[in-house]
């Protein structure tokens, strides 16, 4: 609970104790805040679906009106529409209205512009207008439509703040402003994000909503493909995702910047941007491309240049001729704002009133029923104004026919209003009409002129009363009216023609994208025994000055380049990936590969290499099982790797071996010397699995595995460095199925039980 004081108002100096009115401190905290909600909501943030502003536009446009700035009129100072504003009908700071009124007049901003500015009013590159005190304006073509039929009682008007005059509630809106020029706003609880499109192609799809008013949005959607940016660019959205961001009035749109490649001469070329996403500062994206350069962060751009003048111009030069410019440009669209994307909430007070996310079709229905509304109210407005001309022109010719006798009266009689009234059977306005006529008119020719106005008067009175009594009249008068203004703003027109184009997403895969955006250089990967691993820069061969940590020692080491993935296989069957660019310095002893992956507890490194996605490799556990799996099938996108092989408690998997495409024989020995040799096509090939029996053993391991080429034989090095070659005739002692158990190892076979003795 809480007290709200009344200040006693007597002066009687008592302290008003019994003036205190005790309340309820949330319901007043709900209450007021609901206040101040709708008010942000219905006055503020959020645009109208029949003319697409916001009070404080439609206020400045309004206000533009009453200081007479039509278009082809002389321009004023924008201070001093700011002032009639803040003034009359918008009490809010001054900056915020003069930001509001640059806007409308910026044509980087707004697909068609509202406010005709002369002078500094900001550019592309995110530079701010100059005072309002330097700058002038006037009214549009386009805003001209807007306020079209104001004078025609077209719109409702309702007191300004302090009830000093009045202001309109919506503007005719001729012209389908909200989809065409956009809008955003951030209101409490709720927002609005609405891309700019082309009057031409809303005004198409509201005459084919028109004549069928059952049509959806997908039927729109041939008409209204999507936004037009005042910025021109490339949507690479896709047709699915557009449809259904226009059918439910929420969705976004991924926008790219336009460019070319431009030849240098001695095959040296540039990429040219010649047109940037939508709401993109210029200054401030060439300083993020820059900052990319620097960080090494774009390996494939040298430098970036500004040679825009009127027109947009970015130079982006290539690391080298050799670089290929898709790939370049790809790395630049994902790191910067080079692709943007642009939200789609077409969240809008419809009719006014009620904040609702309404469809393409639902805001063009809105549209039209606005417009229909406006016709109604300006032709019955009409139509009053000639039934009082009518009333006015039968009084005169009722003097024309007799006007001897109204001259006579008129000089004779004191006042001559009722005579003339009694006489002739005139009301007040028709006498009035009469004696204010002026002596010149009384000429034969002025009475021709008002017999044509009557008729003439009279036809149309008929025509408007017929189009009023006919609702399929109306909409045929509004369908006129919304062709004229496509004629107005065709494809043929400078403003017209439309700005943004569609193509297909990209073709490059995401690791080729990756991959271009880090820098090639040779590493030497290092990984210790207890699992530790860096990268030092360049390729090395000596490794006996390497420090690492106490107890620990080199496991192995071999190289690289920052653009490789490495894979990493772990006693426990999974397959981690790293990548090289992300590995820790040289400089230390790195880190534990455990904190980069999710490894199992009490799991092992076992092998860590470069990945090859063309090469298979065959997995063996200490089960002796094993199948033969493809390096892109072990590549993890995420810390917890894959489970390559499934492998029961108390076993581990022990070894894996590449294994080239033309071998087509495996000869494996077990640490008890049994040697085998069976057909490569006896493995499996899986992407995962327990496996299959490689040899079959009562205790005891799989030693060492080596494919080979049956045509070619097997060989291996003994302990002297000696090579010895065996075709599979020498050994058909030992050929077998996989699973069988082997035979002893001929006579000169390593004692290390390895194929090639030198293997470490």
């Amino acid at each position: 609970m809480g007290n709200r004081v009344i200040p006693p108002g007597s002066g009687d100096g008592s302290d008003g104790d019994d003036q205190i009115e005790p309340i309820n401190l949330r319901e007043a905290l709900e209450e007021r805040y609901l206040a101040y909600a709708l008010s942000t909501i219905m006055h503020r943030a959020l645009p109208d679906v029949r003319d697409g502003l916001k009070p404080v536009h439609r206020r400045l446009l309004y206000a533009m009106r009453m200081l007479r700035l039509d278009p082809g009129q002389a321009f004023k100072k924008c201070a001093r529409v700011v002032g009639d504003v803040i003034g009359k009908y918008h009490p809010h700071g001054d900056q915020a209205v003069y930001e509001a009124m640059v806007r409308l007049a910026q044509d980087f901003s707004q697909r068609y512009p509202l406010v005709d500015g002369q002078g500094n009013f900001g550019n592309i590159d995110g530079d701010n207008a100059a005072a309002m005190r330097y700058t002038e304006a006037r009214l549009t073509d386009v805003a001209s439509l807007l306020l079209e039929g104001l004078d025609d009682d077209a719109v409702d008007f309702r007191p300004n703040y302090d009830g000093s005059d009045d202001e309109p509630v919506v503007l005719p809106g001729a012209f389908p402003n909200l989809l065409a020029n956009g809008s955003n706003g951030i209101a409490v609880g709720m927002a609005t994000s609405i891309p700019p499109h082309n009057a031409y192609e809303l005004c198409q799809a509201a005459i084919h909503l028109i004549d069928n008013p059952e049509a959806v949005a997908k039927d729109l959607l041939a008409f209204v493909p999507g936004p037009d940016f005042p910025t021109g660019g490339i949507i690479v959205e896709s047709q699915t995702s557009i449809r259904e961001a226009y059918e439910t009035g929420r969705g976004g749109f991924r926008v790219r910047a336009r460019w070319h490649k431009e030849d240098q001469g001695r095959g040296g070329w540039v990429a040219v941007v010649t047109e940037i996403p939508y709401q993109v500062q210029k200054g401030r994206l060439i300083e993020k491309i820059a900052e990319l350069i620097t960080d090494k962060k774009l390996p494939l751009v040298d430098d970036v240049r500004d040679e825009s003048t009127e027109d947009v111009r970015l130079v982006l030069v290539p690391k080298s001729r050799t670089v290929d410019p898709e790939l370049m440009m790809e790395s630049l669209f994902k790191l910067s704002e080079l692709e943007s994307r642009i939200s789609l909430n077409m969240n809008v007070l419809s009719r006014g009133l009620v904040p609702n996310v309404l469809s393409l079709r639902d805001v063009l229905k809105e549209w039209l029923e606005h417009r229909k509304d406006v016709l109604v109210r300006r032709s019955r407005h009409r139509l009053g104004v000639i039934e009082k001309r009518l009333e006015i022109l039968g009084g005169l010719l009722v003097a024309y026919l007799n006007i001897d006798e109204v001259i006579h009266i008129i000089r004779t009689e004191d006042e001559p209003k009722p005579v003339l009234m009694a006489r002739f059977s005139l009301n007040e306005v028709q006498a009035t009409a009469i004696l204010d006529m002026r002596l010149r008119n009384l000429r034969k020719l002025e009475e021709f002129e008002i017999r044509k106005e009557f008729d003439e008067l009279t036809a149309e009175k008929a025509r408007i009363e017929a189009l009023l009594a006919s609702e399929t009249a109306q909409w045929k008068v509004i369908k006129f009216e919304v062709k004229d203004v496509a004629r107005k703003f065709g494809p043929e027109t400078k403003i017209g023609k439309r700005r943004t184009t569609f193509a297909d997403a990209p073709t490059h895969t995401l690791d080729a994208v990756k991959e271009a955006m880090i820098e090639r250089e040779p590493i030497t990967v290092v990984v210790s025994e207890k699992g530790w691993i860096r990268a030092l820069k360049g390729h090395l061969d000596d490794f006996s000055k390497l420090d690492f940590k106490q107890g620990d020692s080199l496991h192995l080491a071999f190289k690289a380049e920052t653009t490789d993935k490495l894979l990493v296989f772990t006693s426990a069957g999974k397959a981690f990936t790293l990548e090289a660019s992300k590995l820790p310095g040289g400089r230390g002893a790195g880190e534990p590969i455990r904190i980069m992956c999710d490894m199992e507890e009490g799991s092992e490194v076992l092998e860590v290499l470069v990945h090859r996605p063309d090469v298979k490799r065959l997995v063996l556990t200490s089960e002796s099982k094993g199948f033969i799996v493809a390096e892109t099938d072990c590549v993890a996108s995420t810390r917890k790797g894959k489970q390559i092989v499934n492998i029961p408690d108390k076993h581990k998997l022990l070894m894996t071996v590449v294994m080239p495409e033309a071998a087509d024989h495996i000869a494996v020995i077990g640490n008890n010397r049994k040697l085998l040799l069976f057909p490569r096509a006896q493995v499996p090939e899986m992407g995962r699995g327990a496996g299959v029996r490689i040899q079959r053993h009562k205790e005891g391991v799989i030693f060492d595995v080596k494919p080979f080429v049956g045509a070619d034989g097997i060989s291996w090095i003994d302990t002297s460095g000696r090579v010895f070659q065996r075709s599979l005739d020498d050994m058909r002692d030992y050929v077998g199925d996989r699973g069988d158990a082997g035979r002893l190892a001929p006579m000169g076979f390593p004692r290390s039980n390895r194929f090639d003795n030198g293997k470490a």
